[in-house]
């Protein structure tokens, strides 16, 4: 594992230095976990009903760089934070980034993000694990993009044996 982060960050810096100024992009986003709402459809005390399926469960910051091919296909590396409210956990995962994203029309792109690296769990002792996430977007012309991403942070917790989130986002897209 460690030979294949190696070589991705050899080949990205290799290919960021190699290529003109336009081919490198920038991407931040902020993202929040969602959790199921066990109460869903009842009524309280009060007379209030709970109408929501889904409740905020946390806050995601990444930023990341890399290059791209037309904007249609990039590689970088990525790192941020990640807060899990009901799991009260902070994990900072750096990971290499693939993102495939043809054009839907013209001035709108879907994509599919794919990431691998390593999770880092704070405040909790030594929680390390592999991070794995998927992204589902939709981008415009100017890289503005809302999508949906399931990330697993690879750290048992909980009697669990890797924590996961189901998150919804936007992100910036500078090329």
């Amino acid at each position: 594992m460690k030979k294949i982060i190696t070589l991705l960050i050899i080949i990205i810096s290799g290919s960021t230095y190699a290529q003109e100024i336009k081919n490198r992009y920038y991407q931040s986003e902020i993202a929040t976990p969602l959790i199921i709402n066990s109460t869903y459809g009842q009524v309280n005390s009060l007379g209030n009903r709970s109408d929501y399926r889904f409740l905020p469960d946390g806050l995601s910051l990444k930023f990341g760089v890399g290059v791209h091919q037309k904007k249609w296909a990039s590689v970088g590396i990525h790192s941020g934070i990640d807060w899990l409210g009901s799991n009260k956990l902070v994990v900072l995962p750096v990971f290499a980034n693939f993102k495939f994203s043809p054009k839907i029309s013209e001035d709108s792109r879907i994509y599919l993000q794919l990431g691998y690296g390593k999770s880092i769990g704070i405040g909790r002792g030594s929680l390390i694990g592999d991070y794995r996430k998927i992204s589902l977007g939709a981008e415009n012309e100017d890289g503005f993009s809302i999508f949906i991403q399931v990330a697993n942070f690879g750290i048992p917790l909980n009697n669990l044996d890797s924590v996961s989130s189901l998150s919804i986002g936007i992100a910036l897209t500078t090329f």
